[in-house]
């Protein structure tokens, strides 16, 4: 990318689009253009090929989606489905239409098999069954992934670029208890429970399922490094995290200090588990230079003190 090229980020007030804000910023590219869902709905695809005709955006980062937890994705499955797959399909068409130089999709590690080996290759991909609670949200993922590999076939090209994070932190995450990933949702039960002052909390599943969490400002960061290193990709999905992971009972005793929750921490063995362990294995990527630079702790309070400041919003 050109200090002056023409850049959309989609989802440019959540999670990962707001850390692409950050880090475009920081790296000086002065247009960026952003829309709020209000101006515009990237399920219409008439509204969507307006945008592209008139902003001519050249690079795309398309972190806009509907994300949730396990109670969201067991209670509106249809709605994951059709969202992010109109979302994705209308971008992918409007960027092919008007020749964009390069479209950023994201992946998420729930793509893979259930029971996959661990750590999980970019291979073992639609090698088994997807984890049911899941389910509806990883076959849009999916579709999106497959959607990169075969426009570049197709039209000859390397313009689309999959990436798959592990699970995602950091500021302008959800909170919300019944939408939110277990990260954030610890972090808000711990909270509540602290300013309460209750003795002891109550977490969901056995705290034995293990997870990899990557960053949100990592994840912006490889982003903007593979656009950096096209001419080093293979037309495949690359894996992003760490390579460390965590029990959620380890993670529990992460977060609690850092909120300041003091009490003692019980399981409900009678709620889901999902995935036993999710661990990505992101060699691949690796290989090509870049590196993740912030630790669990230290993103976790940054997520914390966001979390904190941003509580009356």
């Amino acid at each position: 990318m050109f200090k002056n090229s023409r850049i959309y980020v989609a989802g440019h007030t959540g999670l990962l689009g707001s850390a692409m804000i950050k880090r475009l910023n920081a790296e000086g590219y002065p247009n960026i253009i952003t829309k709020t869902h209000e101006d515009l709905d990237l399920t219409d695809h008439v509204a969507v090929d307006e945008f592209f005709k008139k902003e001519r955006p050249e690079y795309i980062f398309v972190a806009a989606g509907l994300t949730g937890g396990i109670i969201a994705n067991k209670t509106y499955p249809a709605t994951f489905l059709h969202v992010n797959i109109t979302m994705q399909d209308n971008l992918f068409e409007a960027a092919n239409r008007y020749n964009v130089k390069h479209l950023i999709f994201y992946g998420s590690s729930c793509v893979y098999p259930k029971n996959s080996p661990q750590p999980m290759k970019e291979e073992y991909l639609l090698t088994g069954e997807i984890e049911e609670t899941s389910e509806a949200y990883a076959i849009a993922k999916i579709a999106g992934i497959i959607a990169c590999r075969t426009y570049n076939n197709q039209f000859k090209t390397n313009r689309f670029i999959a990436l798959i994070p592990n699970s995602m932190y950091g500021p302008n995450d959800s909170f919300d208890l019944k939408n939110s990933h277990v990260l954030s949702a610890l972090i808000r039960r711990f909270h509540e429970a602290k300013i309460e002052k209750k003795g002891k909390i109550i977490l969901w599943g056995s705290g034995n399922p293990r997870r990899e969490f990557i960053f949100s400002e990592d994840a912006a960061d490889a982003s903007v490094f593979v656009v950096k290193n096209v001419d080093k990709l293979e037309n495949t999905h690359y894996n992003i995290g760490t390579g460390i992971d965590y029990s959620i009972k380890e993670l529990a005793e992460i977060i609690a200090p850092i909120v300041g929750f003091k009490g003692e921490v019980g399981w409900d063995i009678s709620k889901p588990d999902g995935t036993p362990k999710k661990l990505l294995c992101s060699s691949r990527f690796l290989n090509i230079g870049w590196r993740p630079s912030i630790s669990l702790e230290k993103g976790l309070k940054i997520t914390y003190e966001w979390y904190f400041k941003n509580l009356q919003r």
